[in-house]
């Protein structure tokens, strides 16, 4: 059986913590959980403490001092992901808006041989989008269509941010030369990946808008992605 190890980062995140971290617990035994936590106020941390004693060894908690950057939080996981040598390493949000349910079909591709990376898609045959205004889904649509069309990238969702990664992967990445630490992050690790030589596919999700909390997506960070990938389609992307 493999060693699974699913990031989650948070920032006020206390009505759907327990939620997501019991969810996760009962999709399959062979997952851990690695909350990352940038100083909630609401207590977010204080309440993952509560399932660790719950549930010894299964979950970790990484806590920092502030709002830091979702792709800060993802690397500092990826590192301790690699360090504990786990297998396969998940990104996912703790809203649900990510389904549970897609864990283990994502793990089974992800073992198959040639695949390296899956992505959690909601632009391929099967995948769909709920709860959005078509003013986003447009928005969403149109920034996925511009990156592939400015990195050649085939990847039809290079946005997402549900993701499973080999372990391998992740090592031949020199994880302190990403640059970017919001929405675009989820881009440059797709394309950091693609330049590496690994091959990523992709298994169709339902994208459901959080029920509970408070979205952090924002036009900013669109406007982030979109100079983000004409940087990065010029840079050089090296192993470690």
């Amino acid at each position: 059986m493999s060693k699974n190890l699913i990031i989650v980062p948070t920032y006020n995140e206390i009505e759907n913590i327990r939620l997501i971290v019991e969810a996760i617990l009962k999709e399959d035994s062979s997952f851990d959980i690695l909350i990352v936590d940038d100083g909630s106020p609401d207590g977010t941390a204080k309440e993952v403490r509560i399932l660790q004693n719950e549930n010894e060894g299964r979950i970790h908690l990484i806590e920092r001092s502030g709002k830091l950057g979702l792709g800060t939080a993802y690397i500092r996981g990826f590192k301790f992901g690699i360090e504990k040598m786990y297998d396969y390493i998940f990104e996912m949000d703790a809203d649900f808006s990510h389904p549970v349910s897609a864990l283990l079909p994502m793990l089974e591709l992800a073992k198959e041989k040639g695949t390296d990376v899956v992505v959690g898609s909601r632009y391929i045959k099967g995948g769909d989008i709920s709860n959005w205004s078509t003013y986003r889904l447009m928005l969403s649509f149109g920034a996925s269509l511009y990156v592939r069309l400015i990195t050649g990238m085939r990847v039809k969702d290079p946005t997402a941010g549900f993701v499973c990664y080999r372990r391998q992967v992740l090592s031949a990445m020199d994880l302190d030369n990403v640059r970017f630490i919001g929405y675009a992050f989820q881009i440059e690790m797709k394309y950091y990946a693609t330049q590496l030589g690994f091959n990523i596919k992709e298994y169709p999700i339902t994208f459901i808008d959080r029920e509970l909390g408070t979205s952090k997506m924002n036009t900013s960070i669109f406007k982030e992605a979109v100079l983000g990938v004409l940087k990065m389609r010029f840079r050089s992307y090296k192993p470690l």
